[in-house]
């Protein structure tokens, strides 16, 4: 019995597998969902430095889907698809990010989760690949790791700067 239950253990470890990053937002959790849930704030701060985005459409419920392109400052643009399977205002947000095409070889689970701590925000974002290889393919080759880093670097700025105006929900 003790072996199964340690087989099972093991199987449900995903440390291998997964991306997680933290950070303080000097912005109310409310303002920080809203602007990772409206096109027109995601404009403003999505993506690694230097990246611009076009928001194709934009549905934010379970099920919905979001349809984006990131535009590399080298000129590349990169296509992405998300698809929400929960979204619980304002504090959690899972979807799938995928590229355009069900056939595009990027594909992970997201979780993204907006506590509330004396009027910052104190985000987590877990990302779950299907495999400890595609986690590794994925920030060799797009380098997964800085650019989440750098986008969350982009939104804290962007909250910080519009709860300094006083924002208003």
């Amino acid at each position: 019995m003790a072996a199964s239950h340690a087989r099972d253990s093991a199987t449900m470890d995903t440390t291998d597998r997964e991306l997680i990053f933290t950070r303080v937002l000097d912005a109310p959790r409310e303002l920080a969902f809203q602007a990772w849930t409206d096109p027109h704030h995601l404009a403003h701060w999505w993506g690694p430095d230097g990246f611009t985005l076009t928001t194709r459409e934009m549905d934010v419920r379970p099920g919905g889907v979001w349809r984006f392109i990131m535009h590399g400052p080298d000129g590349t643009d990169y296509k992405n698809r998300i698809v929400y399977t929960e979204v619980s205002p304002p504090g959690r947000l899972v979807y799938k990010h995928a590229g355009e095409d069900d056939d595009e070889p990027v594909s992970f689970e997201v979780t993204v989760t907006f506590e509330e701590h004396a009027g910052k925000s104190h985000l987590t974002m877990h990302m779950l690949f299907p495999s400890k290889e595609e986690l590794e393919r994925v920030v060799r080759t797009y380098g997964a790791d800085e650019g989440a880093r750098q986008t969350l670097g982009r939104l804290a700025q962007y909250v910080a700067d519009i709860a300094r105006r006083g924002w208003r929900n």
